[in-house]
């Protein structure tokens, strides 16, 4: 009986590594609006502290952008400029859940991503996203404690 040996991935590519950033970039340009959305729409004194914190964030979110841009630009690629769809609820704590979601698996892609940058001696760019995902795990803990919960512990993306 013939054993089937496991298929290796395949490698990965500077083109995949593109592609992969403007899937990171749409989802930057996806929390770009959604911090300005739910910034402005999010009511009551229990928000207020959160709210202008979103605001700070969606600035922050802009610099990530860019950021992302231009090592895609660099690496020969064109960034995307769709964003990925943005949730919307009447009810605030959807909102901070949306945005914890879509924090979360940004934060797991973004570890991903620097072992995938790095696998390409892509060392500069794994630096950069490095940088991005100190702010991206601020941003974790400030929706998890606005929400009164434990910071979720995300791992990396497969």
């Amino acid at each position: 009986m013939a054993t089937k040996t496991p298929q290796a991935k395949p490698a990965l590519t500077r083109k995949k590594l593109i592609d992969l950033l403007n899937e990171d970039l749409s989802r930057e340009f996806q929390a770009i609006i959604a911090y300005v959305n739910y910034s402005q729409v999010l009511k009551g004194a229990a928000y207020m502290n959160i709210a202008d914190e979103l605001a700070v964030h969606a600035a922050e979110e802009l610099a990530h952008a860019i950021i992302l841009a231009n090592q895609i630009d660099y690496l020969g690629g064109m960034p995307t400029t769709v964003p990925k769809p943005v949730k919307t609820s009447e009810k605030a704590e959807d909102m901070l859940r949306f945005d914890l979601d879509n924090e979360n698996e940004t934060i797991r892609n973004y570890r991903r991503r620097v072992k995938q940058c790095d696998e390409l001696g892509e060392f500069a760019t794994a630096e950069q996203i490095r940088q991005i995902l100190l702010q991206e795990q601020d941003h974790q803990i400030a929706l998890a404690t606005a929400l009164g919960i434990d910071v979720p512990n995300v791992g990396i993306a497969d």
